[in-house]
C-alpha cells in the first residue's frame, strides 16, 4: 500500500490493489485505500468513476463481476469469506446507505417492518423492542410524525423521507463501518445538517466503547458536505485513485488537474429572458391535495382520516420560463407538481393548461395533453424499466403518441434525441444498469424530449449527480429551453441550483406556498421566516 493512502498500522478497512471487472470493462483499477477505526473518509469523483462499485465490492454485492486484490475488514479478507459469513456482517458490522432508496426499499413492506427486521435479525430482540427502536431512529433522522410514518410504504414517502429511512436502517445496529453512498443527495439543506450532526453524534457515542468507534466511508459529490464531515479525501477518476490526503490538503492545494476541476465546479447562472408576451402554459389555482391516513387506535382499521399534503396552492409558469419550487422534504413540492401534471387527484381548486381546465380534456385531447406535459423523475434508475433497451424506453412514448411513424422514422428520431442529450446510437441496445447515474438522467430527459413537450416538470433532476456532471446537465437543460422555448417546473432542495436555473421561485412549507416571486428578490430579501431559515441553512452547509 502506498504512502498516499496509508493511514494507520491496523486499519479497520484496508482495500489493497482492488480491481473490479465487468466483462471487458475495468470499473475499478488497482485501488488501495484504508480507513482507521472511528475515521471519516470521503470518496469523491464524477458519476461512473468507480466510487459506488468500490463500496459494493466491500460488501460483495456485485454480481457478474470479477474481483482481484484484497479487502480486509478488521484483518479478515472479505473476498475469501463465504456468502453466509458475509450475510452475518452486512447490516451488523458493516452498514450501507444506498444511493437510490426507491430501488433499495421493498415496496411490499412498510418502512417500519424493514427497519425492525434488521434489528430483530442481528440484535435478536423482540419485535416490540425492534419496533420501538425503529420509531426512535426515524425521529432521530428527522422524519416528522415518526409514529405515523413508520406504517407507510416507500411510495407514500417523499424522496428525502425515503433517504432518511435508508439512513435509519443502516444505523439500526450501530455498525463498526458505515458505507454512505450519497446519503444526503435527496435531502433539503436543513435535514442535511441534521443527518451530519446525527452521524457525528453516533461516532462520539461509539468512540467511548471498546474498539475505537464507527468509521464512515462517505461517497458523495457534495463538496460542502465533504468539507464539513470528512477528515480525509480520496479522489477517483475513471476507476483509478488519482489523489488522496487530508481535507485541508485537497481543498486548499489540490495537485491533480481532475481534483482542481472538481473543486472549481459550481452551478453557473445562464437564465434566458422570458418574452414579455409569453403566454401562461400551466397554472394551478387554489389547489388542494388530500391523502387518506389510518386513525390511531383500534377503530383506525376501518375509519380513515385525511392528511392535507397541498393546501390552497397557486402557481403558474409561462412559455420559456423556469419556475423553481423549494422547501423541505415532505413540504408538498412533488405532490403539487404531480397534481399540475394531472397525475395526482386534487381535492379542490383547478389546474389549467393554456387557459383550459386539465379535467376537461378527454379522449384524444387527453392523450395529446400527456405529450405536452412531461416529467423527469428524481430517481432515474427506478423510473427506467430494467428490462427494456434504451431504444424501447426512449421510443415508448412515440409508439403511443405518434403511431403514424414507421419503425425507421421512429429510430431516427430516437437517435437524434439521444444526440441532443449527449449520447450516441451505441446506447440503443444497452440497458439502464449499463450507464452511470448522470447518463441515466440524460436518458430520462431524452424520453420526455422525444415527444416535443411544452412543459417539463423536473423533480430533483440533479440531486444524484456530482458537481461537474450537474453542471453539464444544467447547461443541457438551459440549451434545450433556449432551443425549444420550453417551460420548466424545477423542484429542488438545492437552492444554489434554483438560483442558477429559475426565473421565479415558490417556497413551500407544510403543503402551503409561504412566499413566491422573482428569484433575485426572494434570495436577496426574503420576507418569510421559513425562507430565511432555508437560506441560512444553505449558507451553513
Amino acid at each position: 500500500m502506498s504512502a498516499l493512502t496509508q493511514t494507520v498500522e491496523t486499519p479497520l478497512l484496508a482495500i489493497d490493489r482492488l480491481s473490479v471487472r465487468f466483462g471487458e470493462t475495468l470499473a475499478v483499477d488497482d485501488v488501495s485505500l484504508s480507513i482507521g477505526r472511528g475515521e471519516r473518509v470521503a470518496l469523491v469523483g464524477e458519476s461512473g468513476s468507480g466510487k459506488t462499485v468500490t463500496a459494493l465490492a466491500v460488501l460483495r454485492l456485485l454480481r457478474d463481476a470479477e474481483l482481484s486484490g484484497a479487502i480486509r475488514f478488521n484483518g479478515d479478507d472479505l473476498l475469501a469469506k463465504s456468502e453466509r459469513a458475509m450475510r452475518g456482517l452486512r447490516g451488523s458490522d458493516i452498514g450501507m446507505i444506498f444511493q437510490e432508496p426507491m430501488t433499495a426499499l421493498n415496496p411490499l413492506y412498510t418502512v417500519g417492518e424493514q427497519i425492525a427486521e434488521t434489528i430483530v435479525v442481528h440484535d435478536r430482540v423482540t419485535k416490540k423492542e425492534a419496533w420501538a427502536r425503529a420509531v426512535g431512529l426515524l425521529e432521530r433522522t428527522g422524519i416528522p410524525e415518526p409514529q405515523r410514518r413508520i406504517g407507510s410504504y416507500a411510495h407514500q414517502l417523499s424522496g428525502g423521507q425515503r433517504q432518511r429511512v435508508m439512513i435509519a436502517m443502516a444505523l439500526a445496529c450501530r455498525p463498526r463501518l458505515l458505507l454512505a453512498d450519497e446519503p444526503t443527495t435527496a435531502l433539503d439543506v436543513t435535514i442535511r445538517g441534521q443527518i451530519v450532526d446525527l452521524l457525528l453524534e453516533l461516532q462520539r457515542e461509539e468512540a467511548e466503547k471498546p474498539g475505537g468507534g464507527m468509521a464512515v466511508l462517505l461517497i458523495t459529490h457534495d463538496l460542502n458536505l465533504v468539507r464539513r464531515f470528512a477528515q480525509r479525501v480520496a479522489v477517483m477518476e475513471q476507476g483509478k485513485l488519482v489523489e488522496a490526503g487530508s481535507v485541508e490538503q485537497i481543498f486548499e492545494a489540490p495537485q491533480h488537474p481532475y481534483t482542481q476541476r472538481l473543486i472549481a465546479s459550481r452551478p453557473e447562472r445562464h437564465v434566458l429572458p422570458v418574452l414579455p408576451l409569453a403566454p401562461v402554459l400551466l397554472e394551478a389555482k387554489d389547489v388542494m391535495v388530500d391523502f387518506a391516513t389510518k386513525l390511531p387506535g383500534f377503530t383506525g382499521w376501518w375509519r380513515k382520516g385525511r392528511f392535507r399534503a397541498v393546501n390552497d396552492a397557486s402557481v403558474s409558469v409561462r412559455q420559456g420560463e423556469t419556475l423553481g419550487i423549494v422547501g423541505e422534504s415532505g413540504s408538498g413540492k412533488t405532490t403539487l407538481a404531480m397534481a399540475m401534471l394531472g397525475l395526482q387527484r386534487i381535492a379542490g381548486g383547478q389546474i389549467e393548461f393554456q387557459g383550459r381546465p386539465v379535467a376537461s380534456y378527454q379522449g384524444q385531447g387527453k392523450l395529446e395533453l400527456r405529450s405536452h406535459l412531461q416529467v423527469v423523475f428524481q430517481d432515474p434508475f427506478s423510473s427506467l424499466s430494467p428490462r427494456q433497451t434504451i431504444e424501447r424506453i426512449v421510443g415508448e412514448g412515440l409508439a403511443l403518441h405518434r403511431p403514424d411513424l414507421s419503425g425507421e422514422e421512429r429510430r431516427k428520431r430516437i437517435v437524434a434525441t439521444l444526440r441532443e442529450v449527449g449520447l450516441d446510437r451505441t446506447a440503443l441496445q444497452r440497458y439502464p444498469h449499463e450507464f452511470s447515474g448522470g447518463q441515466r438522467q440524460r436518458i430520462a430527459i431524452a424520453r420526455t424530449l422525444v415527444l416535443e413537450p411544452r412543459v417539463l416538470v423536473l423533480d430533483e433532476p440533479t440531486s444524484a449527480l456530482d458537481v461537474s456532471i450537474q453542471q453539464q446537465v444544467l447547461r443541457l437543460l438551459t440549451e434545450l429551453q433556449r432551443k425549444y422555448n420550453l417551460a420548466y417546473v424545477f423542484i429542488s432542495h438545492d437552492l444554489e441550483v434554483i438560483g442558477a436555473m429559475a426565473h421565479r421561485v415558490a417556497v413551500m412549507q407544510n403543503g402551503a406556498i409561504v412566499e413566491a416571486g422573482d428569484v433575485a428578490k426572494i434570495f436577496d430579501d426574503p420576507a418569510h421566516p421559513y425562507t430565511r431559515k432555508l437560506l441560512k441553512a444553505a449558507l451553513a452547509s
